[in-house]
């Protein structure tokens, strides 16, 4: 598929069924932004960023899952079954969905690795029953996982921890950070992940974030509206979908380097829908020099 792909026709798009939800984006500011990625001690703000809801368009991509890519739109949608029986159980996900994520990364995308650095487990009910179980509840603010600096610097981290000693060698190679989502429940009705064509994205949106760790600081891209962003969403995923995010790509050559993202209120979800259970594996992939 060319790099040079236009952005999906308007008329195609605006031809699609969607919904109208307000999705939360940062006001512009001067202030060098931070949030802490704990809850900081007594009389620290947790981040010092204000945000503000867009009510914006976003569309079922479903019927057009086929055209889009990760390296034009920066996010892609795959079917993909998968043998885990419970994501709550740690080394079961080790041990089986860390294997079946590389494989599938290895045949959709190319790569030659595949480093998976981080497991993210989502739901907001049993994240409130015990805020010290490490699972989250979904993120509401649009967002990238990662700044241009943030993928290095995480590369470099993640890497030496490991105990690999070429990563010079290996950060002259392209790599990317793709994020595996999957839905780990019933059909997700509740708070659905909605994703940006990259190619709608203006540099100028993107904000640096100091994300603050107990032992160390990561940054990612806090976002500004604009009125060109198109979002689109995958609504009822099942637990046999997989969605693909490219969180950064070290290429610079004109293909999508980010894909923001946000969990939103669906105005079509029922009242009584269950809490979005969902799993990310975030992966370093590494391509053919």
């Amino acid at each position: 598929m060319s790099l040079n792909s236009q952005v999906l026709d308007r008329p195609i798009v605006e031809d699609l069924p969607s919904v109208e939800a307000n999705l939360s984006y940062l006001l512009p500011t001067t202030d060098k932004l931070f949030s802490y990625a704990y809850e900081p001690p007594s009389g620290v703000l947790r981040s010092n960023g204000s945000y503000q809801s867009y009510k914006v368009p976003i569309y079922n991509a479903r019927s057009i899952s086929e055209n889009i890519s990760l390296d034009r739109e920066g996010f892609a949608f795959t079917e993909h079954n998968t043998s885990v029986r419970n994501f709550y159980d740690e080394e079961e996900v080790r041990q089986v969905y860390y294997a079946e994520a590389k494989q599938l990364l290895k045949e959709v995308i190319g790569a030659t690795e595949v480093v998976i650095f981080d497991c993210t487990l989502r739901n907001a009910a049993l994240m409130k029953q015990d805020i010290n179980s490490g699972i989250r509840e979904p993120v509401k603010r649009v967002h990238n996982d990662f700044s241009t600096s943030g993928g290095h610097r995480r590369l470099r981290r993640e890497l030496a921890a490991q105990g690999i000693n070429n990563i010079d060698s290996l950060l002259q190679q392209r790599f990317a950070i793709i994020n595996v989502w999957r839905g780990i429940g019933d059909t997700i009705q509740e708070s659905p992940l909605t994703l940006c064509d990259a190619q709608t994205v203006a540099p100028t949106d993107l904000v640096v974030n100091d994300l603050i760790y107990r032992d160390r600081i990561g940054e990612t891209y806090a976002v500004t509206y604009n009125p060109k962003h198109k979002w689109y969403y995958f609504p009822q995923m099942q637990r046999n979908e997989a969605i693909l995010i490219k969180c950064f790509d070290s290429a610079e050559d004109g293909r999508a380097r980010f894909a923001l993202h946000t969990g939103f209120e669906d105005p079509t979800s029922p009242p009584n829908a269950p809490p979005r259970e969902s799993i990310e594996l975030r992966t370093f992939v590494f391509f053919p020099e």
